[in-house]
């Protein structure tokens, strides 16, 4: 018997009902295959803990959570706390405490699931995106400078002036900053990943995003970096592509893509672009990814605070993530079972949530992919 202890982060909104059906399926796909034991530990960190305690996730629980084998995460957000109080204090410290510099995203169209590109199908929605997740414009480095006696400020205003030639005044402008930050080291290791997962999965064509015609120096290395690892592949296509190309040929030719690499921004927008293409935010399963170390697994939808407590939120991302969970785990014959289960109730659509067309509840969702797992 195998055993692992998963980290269970509820959060906000429809999180703790998303992740409770997740747990549910999970442990059926366990006990279906055997020789495999989930030991599942909640933790409260999210919005209501915060309100109460004014604490986020504090260092004793980080160092905690290391050791266990996986984190699962509901979702965080709630409309009490300023935007990016709980995405950065809980959701971005995980990433970056862990090291968690692969964010993984699979966009695939399951057979009858309504695509809402006319004409495409399963057999032309296939593919993955893997982001980079620890750098990039989210290393938050940045600030807002204003007054004569900033020496900050004298610096970017003779940036702007000597680029621009407009003329700041230094004791009422203000002005905003966000640095972008990608290293050698981080730039190799996510495209590697790429590249390696191109293989494994019998990948033919991976495909670097970027927006080097404009951001020459951070995405400048990212290509060098990039044709430097692809050397090592020679049995693998390779392409750059502009983020605003990608946008549209996502749209005309989702087909074309295999495997994406993309730095973190980028990735950001265009796996939100994948989701829909894959029939919407309730269908589509992230990985934030440590291979050597620990990994969190989420869906990308976020907390939807309207429909908490309405249990009609559409569970199946959040399951599709404990798959990958199960998957990163090396236990892919777990993992196969859930993906077959939420194959065959897509399938048949009788049992789906409101926002594929349907009526069914969140917990009815899970049940019927649980009833899957134990009738086969």
């Amino acid at each position: 018997m195998t055993r692992y202890r998963i980290a269970v982060i509820p959060g906000d909104g429809v999180g703790p009902e998303v992740i409770r059906e997740g747990v549910k399926v999970l442990r059926a796909a366990a006990d279906a295959v055997g020789g495999v034991d989930l030991d599942f530990v909640e933790f409260p960190f999210g919005a209501e803990h915060y309100l109460m305690t004014k604490e986020l996730i504090p260092e004793e629980a980080l160092k905690e959570l290391s050791r266990f084998d996986a984190i699962y995460l509901g979702a965080l957000g709630d409309p009490r706390v300023p935007p990016g109080v709980l995405e950065q204090g809980i959701l971005l410290r995980l990433r970056f405490y862990f090291d968690q510099y692969i964010n993984l995203r699979p966009v695939k169209l399951y057979q009858g699931v309504p695509c809402p590109l006319v004409g495409k199908g399963p057999e032309h929605v296939n593919f993955y995106v893997v982001r980079e997740n620890t750098e990039d414009f989210y290393v938050a480095l940045g600030g807002r400078a204003r007054g004569s006696s900033s020496a900050e400020l004298d610096l970017l205003r003779s940036l702007y002036e000597a680029k621009f030639k407009l003329d700041i005044d230094v004791d009422r402008d203000e002005i905003a900053y966000q640095l972008g930050v990608i290293s050698r080291r981080g730039a190799e290791r996510v495209i590697r990943y790429a590249f390696e997962l191109a293989r494994r999965k019998g990948k033919r064509r991976v495909t670097s995003v970027d927006k080097a015609n404009v951001l020459t120096h951070v995405y400048g290395l990212w290509r060098e970096v990039f044709e430097s690892v692809a050397r090592d592949y020679p049995e693998i296509e390779t392409e750059f592509a502009f983020v605003d190309a990608v946008s549209m040929w996502f749209v005309k030719n989702p087909e074309w893509y295999q495997v994406v690499v993309t730095p973190n921004m980028f990735g950001d927008i265009i796996t939100d672009l994948g989701a829909m293409i894959q029939g919407g935010l309730g269908l589509a399963p992230g990985g934030n990814i440590n291979p050597d170390g620990v990994s969190m697994f989420e869906p990308i939808h976020g907390s939807a605070p309207k429909h908490a407590g309405k249990n009609v939120a559409n569970p199946i991302a959040t399951i599709l993530a404990g798959q990958m969970m199960l998957e990163e785990l090396g236990e892919k014959r777990a993992a196969d079972v859930v993906e077959e289960a939420v194959a065959a109730v897509l399938r048949e659509g009788k049992v789906r949530t409101y926002d594929l067309g349907g009526k069914s509840s969140t917990s009815e969702v899970g049940d019927e992919v649980v009833r899957k797992i134990e009738n086969k």
